[in-house]
């Protein structure tokens, strides 16, 4: 089956599911133990979307474009349409509708309020935070400084450490590097499916993880980083091989090269420049996740932040996050400067 027709039913179907999914909490408005029942919900969905991609096909069949038609369809198709005002498309109204459902829910499921937020007790608890804040304790400045170095270097060694297991996954996890081998093929898919799953995880996730494994500081929150930085860089470093170009493996290849000696001479100098650029751009990221993880043990200045934060020690948190806002602006400079000079 075609790729193109696979998403353009996946997106229709999804979208007739929502669709169909509101309309019916609308009707029947269920109860918390009824949207709670997964197996229900699900094969209420499941049959939504058969039906919505039943209908996509009827529909682009007989001419009508739908949203999935207009993304996945032919080239040729889409300069026809993009002729026409997006209101006077059948296509245009189905991308309407679907971002104002969207938005409704998400009004509804975050409870969004504007009296809470304008409430005047509301407003005056957090005038007297941002009061304490604005008039930092300047007392634990060295503290502050002496656990801010130590959350820079803690992200440094974990980026360190990401380093080559990225560089060397990024390969196996590139396609068209493995393409021509089932067994690497294979490779790719599992390896794709681990790293998004570690990917997915987010970094104050694997600090608690580790925090249990090894106990709560600084190692703990390298630990987290790394393995989150493992994930990330694999990703953008296998991106920037499949974008490579095909004449200097053409040309190694037509020497006599093997597959390693051909990733080696004509796919590392394509990228070892966007390389250094990532990497850098990751321990700036790295830098701001530290004072995160900190909260929930794993180490640096964020375990020192929740310490005066939970004790509602404004001033002290205001120097905090002055020491914090100084040290991301300085790497975020630096890190700009670097990557511009890698160009």
């Amino acid at each position: 089956m075609n790729k193109n027709l696979i998403r353009r039913l996946m997106l229709d179907g999804i979208s007739g599911a929502v669709f169909f999914l509101v309309l019916l909490s609308l009707i029947i408005n269920p109860t918390k133990e009824q949207l709670l029942n997964l197996s229900a919900i699900s094969m209420i969905f499941v049959a939504a979307f058969a039906v919505g991609c039943i209908i996509s096909q009827i529909l682009n069949t007989k001419g009508i474009k739908t949203l999935g038609q207009n993304l996945f369809g032919s080239p040729s198709g889409k300069m026809q349409e993009a002729e026409k005002a997006w209101y006077k498309t059948f296509w245009g109204w189905h991308l309407f509708f679907f971002i104002l459902i969207l938005f409704i829910v998400s009004v509804s499921k975050t409870k969004f309020s504007l009296s809470e937020l304008l409430n005047e007790d509301g407003f005056a608890g957090a005038s007297r935070l941002f009061r304490g804040l604005s008039s930092p304790n300047w007392s634990v400045l060295p503290v502050a400084v002496y656990n801010i170095v130590e959350t820079i270097f803690m992200a440094f060694l974990a980026t360190i450490f990401a380093i080559p297991a990225a560089f060397v996954l990024s390969f196996f996890s590139a396609k068209n590097i493995v393409s021509d081998n089932p067994v690497a093929y294979g490779f790719y898919f599992i390896l794709k499916i681990l790293m998004n799953l570690t990917r997915s995880i987010e970094a104050l996730v694997w600090a608690i993880i580790f925090s249990v494994w090894v106990g709560i500081g600084p190692f703990a929150g390298m630990l987290a980083l790394m393995i989150h930085s493992v994930a990330s860089l694999t990703k953008q470093y296998a991106e920037m091989v499949e974008t490579i170009s095909d004449g200097p493996i053409e040309g190694v290849l037509s020497c006599g090269a093997n597959k390693l000696q051909t990733i080696w001479y004509a796919v590392v100098p394509q990228v070892t420049l966007p390389f250094i650029s990532f990497t850098v751009y990751r321990w700036d990221i790295n830098v701001r996740m530290a004072t995160i993880i900190g909260l929930v043990g794993g180490g640096g200045i964020g375990t020192m932040l929740i310490q005066y934060q939970g004790q509602a020690m404004w001033p002290e948190v205001g120097t905090i996050i002055f020491v914090i806002a100084v040290v991301v602006w300085l790497m975020d400079l630096a890190s700009s400067y670097i990557r511009e000079a890698l160009k």
